[in-house]
């Protein structure tokens, strides 16, 4: 059984160890906690490929010393060839999961990179690129060991990811999946990141990587154009907030599913439950998923495209209990309802002034669309194949629209003066998982790591998974999923300690400065602390 991890000095959590120590190895070299997020972040991109890449987009919430917090937004757009009647030109009629025609919009996780490094703190000595970019260049040229969690999935999707262009070049060099414990290495990649961290991580945008970039996306059949590349900019935004019993929770904008994330702790908050691991405690967390599902899938987007207001209806009071009072305590609501799918990374940083930072970073599906770019060793993401093809409605294909996002991260401050960073990979499990993680540790007194390593549940299908019940590992007590299945929910049992139900992780910094940290046993993570 893990501990929860406590230190005063600063402290990392992702789901990569190496990552981990990278990113702490720069709080120890003075840098401050956004510096940080960028290192592990590039570290991931190159030890964990099969769920993360600088080929895919981004979400940052950044929680200041002062207690603001700000978000960056940096996902990519469609490319300016994807219209539907391109696709209709190549006889399909919707965007596949794999290949050059899912590699339809602009990687935003670099320029997230670059705009999250403009907020860092003046009066702190700045580390350089080289040296944020050090670990990711070593393990790229040297090679790390497969995890097994990246050997499974390298085995169970390798028939539909070798005939994409480039991959089995890296990830099959042997003409076959790599086994864990074998060394992957990656020398183009490092090469990028060599040319990053000289010209600046603008050159991914408009500079050669740029070029190089679009060769290979044109090569390999994308409808991404290097003008395309050269139009991404990452939005600082100001991020969705919600007021609950003793905190102030944070999430992402559109066009991510933050706000379901909020709303389900919203709901759930207006039920009053006194006892965790309760019937009423799981139950009533499925039933304002529903909820936060059904307005999610009905309005959110592209926020230039949006007519409803995320932040009005979490801002109003009457609308939320008008909302929690459609909760029947004793009986479950029908489903199922249209999922949305993905896997990603989480990872948060706190550094010893008292800056958190929640981070997310995606390629969509496990190693995105598949696409490897020959002459800089990118992974390049399928994000955009959660585009409908269709004259009108959500998610529709528009050259310059941003695609739906499940990436959401996660933070709350709490009225005593904690500040919680905290979120998962996982999809359609992401606000489900935050939720649980939050209610045990905020609500029912649980301990940071008893939270994260506590039984899950997953209403709906991620990972591949095509069924839509209400997925429970096989820990729980038996009467309350015998309670569960009388009240009406469609359970069905999975696997203990499984990848399923999210890769999850949280740091909270306490008034006196004390940090605690925990990581999940379902990953290949570890909580790096001094």
């Amino acid at each position: 059984m893990l501990n929860t991890a406590r230190s005063l000095r600063g402290m990392v959590t992702a789901p990569h160890h190496l990552a981990a120590q990278a990113g702490l190895d720069v709080l120890k070299d003075g840098g401050c906690a956004i510096e940080a997020a960028v290192t592990v972040a590039a570290t991931l991109a190159v030890v964990y490929p099969h769920m993360t890449s600088v080929g895919g987009d981004s979400f940052w919430l950044i929680c200041r010393p002062d207690g603001t917090v700000r978000s960056i937004d940096a996902c990519g757009r469609a490319g300016s060839l994807a219209t539907p009647d391109w696709y209709r030109s190549q006889d399909m009629t919707t965007i596949p999961w794999r290949g050059g025609a899912a590699a339809n919009t602009v990687a935003g996780t670099v320029s997230g990179w670059e705009k999250a490094l403009s907020l860092r703190p003046e009066s702190r000595t700045r580390l350089t690129r080289e040296r944020l970019l050090r670990d990711a260049i070593w393990y790229a040229d040297n090679g790390v060991a497969v995890t097994r969690s990246g050997a499974e999935i390298a085995v169970e999707k390798g028939e539909g990811l070798r005939a994409a262009p480039g991959y089995a070049a890296v990830f099959e060099p042997a003409g076959r999946p790599l086994q864990t414990g074998e060394i992957l290495k990656n020398p183009a990649l490092a090469g990028t990141f060599r040319r990053l961290a000289s010209n600046g991580f603008r050159s991914f945008y408009d500079g050669a990587v740029a070029k190089d970039i679009a060769q290979d996306l044109a090569a390999a059949g994308s409808p991404v154009t290097e003008e395309d590349l050269a139009r991404q900019e990452a939005e600082l935004r100001e991020p969705l907030s919600v007021t609950v019993r003793d905190a102030r929770l944070f999430n992402m904008g559109p066009p991510t599913q933050g706000i379901a994330s909020l709303l389900i702790l919203a709901l759930f908050d207006r039920l009053v439950v006194t006892s965790g691991e309760s019937f009423a405690h799981i139950h009533g967390l499925v039933e304002a998923t529903k909820k936060a599902f059904r307005y999610r899938d009905a309005h959110v987007g592209d926020p230039a495209w949006m007519t409803e207001d995320c932040q009005a209806l979490l801002s109003s009071p009457e609308a939320l209990d008008a909302m929690a009072r459609d909760i029947r305590p004793d009986r479950a609501a029908p489903w199922p309802h249209r999922s949305q799918l993905g896997d990603t990374v989480w990872f948060g940083v706190t550094d010893a002034a008292g800056c958190s930072v929640s981070m997310i970073q995606s390629t969509y599906f496990e190693f995105g669309s598949g696409v490897v770019l020959p002459q800089t060793g990118i992974v390049w993401q399928n994000r955009g194949a959660s585009f409908r093809i269709a004259e009108r409605g959500w998610n529709i294909l528009s050259p310059g629209r941003k695609p739906f996002h499940t990436l959401n991260p996660a933070a709350a401050l709490f009225s005593d003066g904690r500040r919680m960073v905290y979120g998962t990979m996982g999809g359609e499990g992401q606000p489900q998982t935050q939720a649980a993680l939050f209610t045990r540790y905020a609500r029912f007194g649980m301990e940071l790591q008893e939270a994260i390593t506590a039984p899950r549940w997953l209403l709906g299908r991620t990972w591949g998974e095509e069924t839509t019940t209400l997925k429970y590992e096989d820990r729980f007590d038996p009467a309350l999923i015998t309670a569960l299945a009388d009240a009406g929910h469609a359970v069905e049992r999975v696997a203990p300690f499984t990848s399923l139900t999210g890769h999850a992780g949280a740091l909270v910094r306490h008034p006196g400065g004390l940090i605690e940290g925990a990581t999940d046993p379902r990953s290949d993570g570890g909580v790096a602390a001094w």
